[in-house]
């Protein structure tokens, strides 16, 4: 007899009892027999968790007062562990085993063969199946997935008759019912609060057990045809290139969609009586257990990749496609993930997206540039979240601290509003100075400038009274596209920028991708395989190689500033020749555009990012060429530091009012000193009120920053007299103090100077 017949014929008797009125301890007396009956085995128990502890709940040769009674905690015994690691056990001799632990109330001493499989619901064990033999045996393959299958079949028994409780099921221990609290790594600062929403909703089964199994065969196959055509045309796509490690990863695809062996494996679970989605899941919960036996890392990636696959085909079957977006957002929502990517994000409705918390993510992650730029704030790397939070949880976001609570206390809750109040009303103080020119206390006029990405990011110019765009980092437009964007998309959204921004510059960062933020429709080579890929094939870098994507974006910049001012910014410039050949890609184009007698911009201010420490050795002959610098303080400071700012261990080590950073800008400075060159700062560090003191202190007077910084720190500026705070920097960077940032805060209160 197969597995699939020896599962079926369980199966068949099983929808009986549970299409009966009996008890459901009745039932479950009822499974026992059956399964012992029809496996030949001398022993079947049934243990369900209840308040924490797996609990006996119906046996056929154990002794009977033993039920309701034997108790064991996860983790406890053969079946506890088997419950904590979700995975199947299968032993001659039970007792050898390092877990085995010995009840005398079950009167199991005479028994030596054990085999146990664990009953999931949702992806979590609430019960296990057990059965047990005299003889010492190993259970055969047939045996075991006959008890696994029937595992599943009694997960939707107990889940419909309540012998769980729901919370348990779900993984909840009871005290995670009420309050709980969660911490991670702050990716986007802010304050929020709202239900959780999943951004993948679970693909619910509501039966389990198949009416007609050609009809489940039918609806596989097509779903099959389905995932297979999606995932040719994404292999299929000119867009992408050819090589790099995307294609690798479409292989993979490929080649577990025209798996044979996993479509086989489908096939004989719905021979046993299983619809197709419960086909699917009963596959992929074997695929789990196997995925926990694997040590070689790069087998478990290609297991994952499965999962993924499974999950679409699962999706595709059941006909619950789509996120969470798809389905609309109905109030204040946290949005849960395990990862995001920017267009994913994108589609949600602003309105009632207050926040994030990913399971994953990174200071430097494509999500977390767009959330910055949305003013979403973002808490990342939070382990286990589907163990804590339910759909629809009140979830209070603290991203300033790096924590949130779940489900609050009302006290908490208040004290939150309150905190919550208090910032929104800093924010309206700040809104207030939207007209204010940011003079400081000697007359010295600052620059205060924002950074955009997006055209709905140009709005916020008029509403925090910026003096114009800093850093337009292009590459969003290229980050949110699934293909290469073209040159008249390009020339309509930089056209746009530029006529909503009227009089105030808009300074366009050429586009900075690949390494960390890799796109999958352009191929790098050899720069897939990266170590270091903030320091790798990226920035500019890759546009002059890539010169076709540089003349491309440099003729759309040309044409949508004809007859007005361009300012152009290189982005990761590391020698001077690189910025030439940078400028000569636009001046080729706009001698073509000459040629064709188009209208051309009134005037071209070609600038640089210093964010590669070596430039700063070489600026006597850069500064010359250009208008213009900008340090970007994010990338920069991680190189200064060989410290990767997407690695939480470093993300929060390394201070910005270090004595080493400082002293550095502070020597670019001075070199920008009697040059005709406007010297910035485009970066998080700007945009901190106790950051942008010290940067005033050592001779910076243009600042682009964060929306939502642009009233702070015009409030810092209106408070500071540069000769002071000028003198004090000197005298510290000269002598540093023990802790620069302590003494920077008391020297800025001792003068009644307000800073975060």
């Amino acid at each position: 007899m197969t597995a699939a017949a020896a599962a079926r014929l369980i199966l068949t008797q099983l929808h009986e009892i549970m299409a009966s009125r009996m008890h459901a301890q009745r039932k479950l007396d009822r499974v026992v027999e059956i399964i012992a009956h029809n496996l030949d085995s001398e022993v079947v128990s049934i243990y369900l968790l209840r308040e924490g502890m797996l609990e006996l709940f119906a046996t056929r040769g154990l002794n009977k007062e033993a039920v309701h009674v034997t108790r064991m905690a996860i983790g406890e015994g053969l079946t506890g562990t088997i419950a904590d690691n979700v995975e199947t056990l299968n032993l001659a001799e039970a007792k050898a085993h390092p877990d085995f632990q010995y009840r005398p109330e079950t009167g199991e001493e005479k028994f030596h063969s054990f085999a146990g499989v664990p009953i999931v619901y949702r992806e979590r064990a609430i019960g296990v199946l057990c059965v047990q033999h005299v003889d010492p045996r190993r259970y055969e393959d047939i045996e075991i997935e006959a008890l696994q299958t029937t595992a599943m079949v009694l997960s939707e028994l107990i889940s419909n008759n309540d012998l769980v409780d729901e919370e348990e099921a779900l993984g909840l221990a009871p005290e995670q019912t009420g309050p709980a609290n969660i911490a991670g790594l702050s990716l986007v600062k802010g304050l929020a609060s709202g239900n959780a929403v999943y951004h993948q909703p679970r693909v619910t089964i509501d039966q389990v057990m198949a009416d007609d199994i050609e009809v489940e065969r039918q609806r596989v196959y097509r779903a099959f045809d389905k995932m297979r055509e999606q995932i040719d045309n994404m292999a299929s796509n000119a867009e992408f290139g050819v090589g790099g490690e995307h294609e690798e990863v479409l292989n993979t695809y490929k080649m577990f969609a025209y798996d044979e062996g996993w479509g086989r494996r489908i096939n004989e679970a719905i021979d046993s009586g299983l619809t197709a989605e419960a086909a699917i899941e009963r596959v992929q919960q074997r695929t789990r257990m196997r995925m926990r036996e694997i040590d070689d890392p790069l087998l478990q990636d290609r297991m994952h990749d499965l999962e993924d696959l499974a999950n679409r085909l699962l999706r595709i079957v059941s006909g619950q496609m789509g996120t969470a977006a798809t389905q609309g957002l109905r109030g204040d929502t946290i949005l849960i993930a395990k990862n995001l990517g920017p267009a994913e994000l994108l589609e949600y409705d602003k309105r009632r997206l207050k926040g994030v918390i990913l399971e994953e993510g990174s200071l430097t992650s494509h999500v977390v540039i767009v959330a910055r730029a949305m003013g979403v704030p973002v808490l990342g790397r939070v382990r286990g979240l589907r163990g804590i939070v339910r759909e629809g949880d009140e979830i209070l976001l603290d991203a300033e601290n790096g924590t949130a609570t779940v489900r609050p206390a009302q006290t908490v809750a208040d004290a939150f509003e309150t905190r919550f109040t208090k910032s929104r009303k800093r924010q309206a103080d700040y809104a207030k100075l939207r007209d204010v020119e940011p003079f400081t206390r000697c007359g010295t006029r600052i620059q205060v400038m924002m950074n955009a990405g997006l055209r709905e990011d140009i709005s916020n110019l008029n509403l925090v009274g910026a003096d114009g765009i800093g850093l337009f980092r292009t590459e969003f437009q290229f980050l949110v596209s699934a293909t290469l964007p073209q040159r008249e998309r390009q020339f309509r959204l930089y056209r746009d920028v530029i006529d909503a921004a009227g009089d105030r510059p808009v300074i366009f960062r050429t586009v900075d991708i690949g390494g960390d933020k890799a796109v999958p429709y352009l191929r790098s080579g050899e720069a897939e395989n990266d170590e270091n890929p903030a320091m790798g094939w990226r920035a500019l870098r890759l546009a002059l190689e890539r010169d076709g994507l540089l003349k491309v974006q440099a003729r759309a910049l040309l044409e949508a500033a004809s007859g007005r001012s361009l300012y152009v910014m290189f982005p990761m410039v590391s020698e001077p020749w690189e910025f030439d050949a940078a400028k000569s890609v636009f001046e080729d184009q706009l001698a073509y555009l000459k040629s064709q007698k188009k209208v051309l911009p009134e005037a071209i201010h070609y600038g640089a990012m210093l964010e590669v420490p070596a430039l700063a050795e070489v600026l006597d002959q850069l500064l010359p060429r250009i208008s213009f610098l900008s340090i970007g303080t994010n990338d920069l400071t991680q190189f200064l530091f060989a410290a990767d700012r997407a690695n939480p261990k470093l993300a929060e080590r390394y201070d910005w009012l270090s004595p080493a950073i400082l002293r550095f800008l502070r020597r670019v400075s001075l070199a920008a000193v009697g040059q005709p060159v406007d010297l910035g700062i485009c970066g998080e560090m700007g945009g901190r009120q106790l950051e942008a003191l010290a940067l005033l202190g050592i001779g910076y007077r243009r600042l682009s920053i964060t929306p939502v910084s642009i009233g702070p720190i015009k409030e810092l500026v209106r408070q500071v007299d540069l000769a002071q705070i000028t003198e004090a920097m000197n005298g510290w960077l000269a002598h540093p103090p023990e802790n620069l940032r302590t003494t920077l805060a008391e020297w800025a209160a001792e003068r009644g100077i307000s800073v975060d």
